[in-house]
């Protein structure tokens, strides 16, 4: 195993030398030959399942299954990549029957069957070329009436998905599924009750987000396999709900936002009133993710009586125990800052953790003992905490609420840390600040090396939780309705300010960065606003308007909340679009982006980047053929990394240390390095 200590030669004295020229051992290459995604875990008995993404394979997902006696195999051998389309976002690729896997391929989006030591069988049938195409996703195992039931998303050409609930037998010939939910434009979480009689799900229309507005519902099957009249549980206009679970003993648990926070509650569908709903353990905090993607578990049943959870406040994510008879809440005392994906068998849970100084990993609890074992770690790397710049949760203040009350927005600060070096005399470092995507989404605590990258490198780094971030309440999430492109904005360029007042970092010497929404807030900090001297954009939004003609259906009217209804609100996103106000941008900027990206088309890069180029402003173009939205593969991960750092050595006039194939940027002379 390696170590960064064995990577570079101890030095008995720290050297002075330019914040940004610091030799680093937190290579690009590092990043990505030893770096993997942990994104899903399942148990089955004793038995141990996780799903991991590796970059030095091109991005393919792999299903890994550990026995007790500590033996992995990989479950999907080549050409197979678990991972579906639905939503664009995936997520809930895989689920486990009775001794058999399903999941769905990426290459085709179909639906198969998978049992240890055999190929993989086909459920869903092939789509013709002139048909709608077919992904599942999020399904679960009808033992009863051995079925698949879960998401189906039908793309029927240029016409809008179709998204449904569907059954899909696991023998017998290849189907599309028996449709037993449709009507809705979106569906999740569809959960069949332990005893077998009943299914629950959550839904939502346009233009509602899940984090906005969803209904849950249950139905009890017919003799035939299909469902009667649906109950409405809980859900609408100003409540989201998400992750309906069934106890043991066949109660429906869910997590609501109801009184602000994504708490958990019950529903006792058999009581006299026709089912009543009560809150579990009310808290002033969130135990629920915003459904960006399938499967975000944040609890799950040890037994009956005993409720795994995590829950996080301030930015922080905890580990629980809840007693479902007392509503007790037990804290565990644990190294974790980042928790999801939470499992739970008898007096053995598992979840993927991630800290500040150690890379996530899958993690395994025992009940009894409160002993944590790491049962696979993202990345094989012993990282020296000498080079690892530990997080600072910030608070800071902002542009005033609507009626003119002081606001604050939230961040999590890292300063340069690298043992070998220190910035030269009277040096202060250059800040780069980083706007989270989403934006309905938040910066997480634990270790990442992309922003240890910087800091090693001697930048420092601020992670900004701008208002509309969550984790902190649906009050704050809200604050960016109609406000996108303009909250989310300020209150990077206050975070740049209120370190730069507070002696941190150079104010001349500020740049910010993001991919998807935060490549928005990137574009409009750098448009609208003079505080910083250069920017990265990754597949990044430039036009919203364009953004609003031509995305996906998931987020096809996401942007009546956060910008307006379009077209009634097209002055709004015009605006409100970094391509139209150009002639305000004065600094230079690199753009990434993935060639097949449906979320954020090329185009929007491409527009800014001609512009850009018209203006004689400085600026870079870097495309990847074969990425969607988000980069997958290891050389481009690592390309985006080292590109981004050459574009700012060459605009601040300092030499790197590493050896980076150049950039191509126009209109800049370089300064003397």
């Amino acid at each position: 195993m390696k170590t960064l200590t064995e990577q570079t030669d101890r030095m008995t004295h720290a050297i002075a030398a330019t914040y940004g020229s610091w030799t680093s051992p937190i290579t690009a290459d590092l990043i990505v030959a030893n770096t993997i995604s942990l994104i899903g875990t399942a148990l089955a008995g004793d038995d141990t399942y996780w799903l991991e993404m590796r970059p030095s394979e091109g991005g393919r997902s792999v299903l890994l299954k550990q026995t007790p006696d500590g033996r992995c195999a990989e479950m999907n051998a080549l050409p197979y990549s678990i991972r579906n389309g639905v939503h664009e976002y995936g997520g809930g690729s895989f689920s486990l029957g009775e001794g058999e896997v399903f999941f769905s391929n990426n290459a085709d989006q179909r639906l198969y069957c998978l049992a240890e030591g055999q190929a993989p069988r086909a459920l869903t049938s092939a789509t013709p070329e002139a048909g709608p195409a077919m992904r599942y996703a999020d399904g679960n195992f009808d033992r009863s009436r051995d079925r698949w039931v879960g998401v189906r998303e039908a793309h029927q050409g240029e016409d809008e998905p179709t998204n449904t609930i569907v059954a899909v037998n696991v023998r017998g010939e290849e189907s599309v599924g028996q449709v037993l939910v449709e009507g809705h434009d979106f569906y999740a979480a569809p959960r069949v009750s332990p005893n077998g009689k009943q299914l629950a799900w959550i839904c939502w229309s346009h233009p509602d987000m899940p984090w906005d507005s969803t209904e849950l519902y249950v139905a009890d099957f017919q003799a035939d396999g299909s469902l009667g009249e649906a109950k409405l549980v809980a859900g609408g206009p100003t409540e989201s709900i998400v992750q309906p679970t069934w106890s043991p003993d066949g109660r429906l648990y869910f997590v609501s936002d109801r009184t602000d926070w994504w708490n958990i509650y019950r529903w006792d569908g058999e009581a006299d009133n026709g089912g009543a709903v009560e809150a579990v353990c009310p808290m002033a905090a969130e135990f629920g993710f915003p459904q960006w993607v399938f499967c975000m578990d944040s609890f799950a049943f040890a037994s009956a009586e005993r409720i795994v959870c995590t829950y996080t406040q301030n930015g922080i994510w905890f580990l629980g125990l809840i007693d479902t008879v007392t509503g007790e809440l037990e804290t565990i005392t644990s190294p974790y800052t980042e928790i999801s994906d939470i499992q739970a068998n008898g007096d053995r849970a598992i979840f993927i953790g991630g800290s500040a100084i150690s890379p996530t990993a899958v993690v395994q609890l025992n009940l009894r003992t409160r002993q944590m074992t790491v049962l696979r770690s993202s990345s094989d790397l012993e990282l020296d905490p000498d080079y690892l710049s530990e997080p600072e949760l910030v608070t800071f203040p902002t542009t005033a609420g609507p009626n003119g009350e002081a606001e604050v927005a939230h961040g999590i600060y890292y300063a340069p840390k690298n043992r070998d070096f220190e910035g030269a005399l009277g040096e202060r470092p250059p800040l780069l600040v980083k706007s989270h995507g989403g934006p309905t989404a938040a910066t997480r605590s634990s270790l990442n090396l992309g922003i240890q990258f910087w800091t090693s490198r001697g930048f420092a780094v601020l992670d900004v939780n701008y208002r509309g971030s969550t984790g902190y309440g649906r009050a704050y999430r809200e604050r960016l309705k109609g406000n996108w492109g303009v909250l989310d904005v300020d209150d990077c360029v206050y975070g740049a300010k209120y370190l730069t007042e507070r002696g941190d970092v150079d104010g001349d010497r500020l740049t910010i960065d993001g991919g998807s929404a935060g490549g928005y807030t990137t574009l409009c900090a750098l448009t609208f606003h003079s505080v910083f001297k250069a920017g990265a954009s990754r597949y990044g939004v430039s036009d919203l308007t364009a953004l609003a003609e031509d995305t996906h259906k998931f987020e096809a009217r996401y942007l009546d909340s956060l910008v307006g209804p379009y077209p009634a609100s097209k002055a709004v996103y015009e605006e409100r679009s970094p391509i139209n106000h150009v002639e305000h941008l004065s600094c230079p900027v690199i753009f990434f982006q993935g060639l097949e990206d449906r979320v954020v088309p090329p185009n929007q890069a491409e527009a800014m980047v001609n512009v850009l180029k018209d203006k004689g402003l400085p600026v870079a173009y870097v495309p990847f053929e074969g990425e969607q939205h988000g980069f997958r593969k290891a050389e481009n991960i690592k390309r985006s990394l080292e590109g981004q750092l050459f574009f700012y050595a060459q605009v601040f006039g300092f030499k790197v240390a590493d050896a980076i194939e150049p950039v191509e940027i126009a209109n800049l002379k370089a300064k003397q390095l």
